[in-house]
């Protein structure tokens, strides 16, 4: 099992779980962050830390999506070791649905 990070990351980007990971498997793109399967321990530490919620086990059902995102990405995306400021307008978007189809790119600096 790991840990897989959904939809509402994107554009929210907040980086408490970055801080708390002792393993460094989250990758950064340009709306969201990931969880790289293969290096996540299952410790579980980084999904309370998330204040948006966006954290959850790849056990949970209907995520499927998102684990084959999450994996996906984590090979191209640059590794994020440090928590820094999420987006100013953050909040705005936290909770938002639809997010994906409107900002998701899947690489970093590139829009749809």
């Amino acid at each position: 099992m790991t840990y897989v990070v959904l939809e509402n990351c994107i554009k929210c980007k907040y980086m408490d779980c970055v801080e708390v990971c002792p393993v460094d498997c989250f990758y950064e793109g340009e709306n969201m962050l990931v969880i790289h399967p293969d290096e996540c321990i299952d410790c579980g530490v980084c999904e309370p830390e998330c204040p948006a919620e966006a954290i959850k086990p790849d056990t949970e059902p209907g995520i499927e999506q998102w684990i084959t995102l999450n994996a996906d990405m984590a090979q191209s995306w640059p590794n994020i070791t440090m928590k820094r400021e999420a987006a100013p307008d953050a909040k705005q978007f936290d909770g938002r649905p639809g997010k994906f189809k409107e900002f998701f790119s899947p690489e970093p600096g590139k829009g749809d």
